[in-house]
């Protein structure tokens, strides 16, 4: 097994976490998935394409992390729902991922969103509306960028057949 194909491997594999990590908060993101399409561009041995795998790649990275913000943010504000609402929920997701791995970020973010949104508003229908929109902005933003992380990892595909097939 050559060095390329170990780093095409492992970047393989980054790439995977990283796509993942879009959707699973606990993991690393679109970060990651860049981080690997650099790694694979500089030590694949893929020469030229693989510098312009890593560009179309990366335009694709930047766009699902911009969307996911842009989307989620604009939802939010649609909504009225104040940002301490948003950093009660990210903190209780934390907690609730100590207490119950994975599914525990699910239910800590949505209940300490709703309970900080009651304290806010003490009107619970109100509360729970406005969670919803939340929970609905912020799955919005993930699809966006778990969307445009699969693209990205779609150009890498491509790039790693082109090269084999130029071997």
């Amino acid at each position: 097994m050559t060095s390329e194909t170990v780093v095409t491997i492992l970047c393989g594999l980054g790439i995977l976490v990283g796509v993942a990590g879009t959707i699973i908060p606990v993991l690393p993101g679109s970060v990651l998935v860049g981080i690997s399409l650099l790694a694979w561009a500089i030590w694949g041995g893929a020469g030229t394409v693989g510098w312009v795998v890593f560009a179309v790649a990366m335009i694709f990275v930047a766009a699902g992390m911009t969307a996911g913000a842009v989307l989620t943010g604009r939802k939010l504000k649609q909504h009225a729902i104040p940002s301490r609402s948003v950093v009660v929920a990210l903190v209780a997701a934390v907690v609730g991922m100590f207490i119950l791995p994975v599914l525990g970020l699910f239910i800590g973010f949505a209940a300490g969103l709703l309970v900080s949104e009651f304290l806010r508003t003490r009107d619970f229908p109100m509360a729970a509306k406005s969670s919803w929109a939340a929970l609905k902005a912020t799955g919005l933003g993930m699809l966006a960028e778990f969307g445009l992380a699969c693209l990205a990892a779609s150009t890498w595909v491509v790039g790693v057949w082109i090269t084999a097939a130029g071997r």
